[in-house]
């Protein structure tokens, strides 16, 4: 059987930008060459496509942009294209198709749905959630709302957008005091990774992190703060998905933000978490709930506060999590027994099993 070529994309124009180049490698050297060719899609900071065909560290190190053989690549929204098209220097236009695109692309324009919608107008398999479920699961505020409407414990969180802030500032912080309580976390709505993320004490605090975290997001969500330990699950499948064992995140900061997850090496991760059994099972079965109410595929990592009390919270879901070589997700599904290789078969065959594409 002729090998498939999978297209995996990196980089893009998300604050998750580094993290993107840094999976991707993890991505593309995990996957079999033996059933598998891979081709290699830029997007610069910038937003510029460009199919590039140099060595790998140089993806990781960012060097990629600058390589000689980099041609100008765009993904067609036409189905007929079934892929790319590629601008060579003597200004033929030729058409790259492949079977299957693997974005791994964090934050937004990789996660929102962006990326999917236009890949489900040019009917190309890819690996992750669909165009809804991204926006949904990127989206913390319309995530906390499907969560409590099925019954799935979050923070208590409000919400604050852009044109509030001249108009209602003063009255949000005071309801925000009277119904949160100090302290109290400041997030953006739509960024990843923990980035535009601040703890506020008080109330110049709390005006801060507003003020920084709409730099990011024209809608942000402050949440009450839960005092307890940081537990991620991975979820893998399409209607009929299955859970990992529980990861513990050790931060070397005083909460998991952008620094410590890649750039501190104090942080560590715990595998499997040194909880009660019970609390394990509790958080698995969240996992899958939660994955089933926001119409995930593919994958997701939902990351989870397990309060002092023994309240299982669930925080967040990431749609396309983090693949380098500190990342949970990978990390989780090696330690019940599928290996880095296995899980790049198994994401590419769920992509193709939900186009309905037969590969075998």
């Amino acid at each position: 059987m002729a090998k498939l070529k999978i297209a995996v994309i990196f980089g893009g124009k998300s604050n998750e930008h580094d993290i993107s180049l840094i999976s991707a490698v993890h991505v593309i050297q995990s996957i079999s060459s033996s059933k598998y060719d891979v081709v290699t899609i830029g997007i610069t900071k910038k937003g510029h496509w460009f199919r590039f065909i140099g060595d790998l560290e140089q993806i990781s190190s960012g060097e990629w942009e600058k390589h000689p053989d980099n041609v100008p690549c765009i993904l067609s929204p036409d189905p007929l294209h079934k892929g790319f098209i590629m601008l060579e220097r003597d200004g033929e236009a030729v058409n790259l198709k492949v079977d299957c695109v693997f974005p791994v692309l964090h934050g937004r324009n990789g996660e929102d749905g962006t990326i999917q919608g236009l890949l489900e107008l040019a009917e190309m398999p890819y690996v992750g959630c669909d165009l809804i479920s991204s926006a949904m699961c990127m989206d913390k505020d319309i995530t906390h709302t499907i969560l409590e409407a099925n019954g799935i414990r979050t923070a208590e969180w409000i919400r604050i957008l852009r044109n509030e802030v001249d108009e209602r500032l003063e009255d949000k912080c005071q309801q925000m005091e009277q119904r949160l309580g100090y302290p109290m976390f400041v997030k953006p709505c739509n960024c990843g990774s923990s980035v535009g993320i601040s703890k506020a004490s008080n109330r110049e605090e709390l005006v801060k992190g507003i003020m920084l975290a709409f730099v990011h997001d024209k809608k942000v969500i402050v949440e009450k703060a839960i005092t307890g330990r940081e537990v991620e699950c991975a979820v893998m499948g399409n209607g009929k998905p299955f859970a990992s064992d529980v990861g513990e995140i050790k931060s070397a900061c005083e909460f998991y933000d952008y620094d410590a997850k890649y750039n501190d090496l104090g942080s560590q991760t715990i595998i499997p978490a040194d909880i009660p059994k019970e609390a394990r099972e509790k958080i698995r079965e969240t996992a899958l709930r939660a994955y089933h109410a926001l119409g995930c595929e593919g994958l997701a990592r939902t990351d989870f506060f397990l309060s002092d009390e023994g309240e299982v919270i669930l925080n967040e879901i990431n749609t396309m999590p983090g693949h380098t070589s500190i990342s949970m997700y990978p990390k989780l599904m090696e330690n019940i027994g599928i290996p880095y290789e296995e899980q790049e078969d198994r994401l590419i065959r769920l992509a193709l099993e939900r186009a309905g594409v037969d590969y075998e």
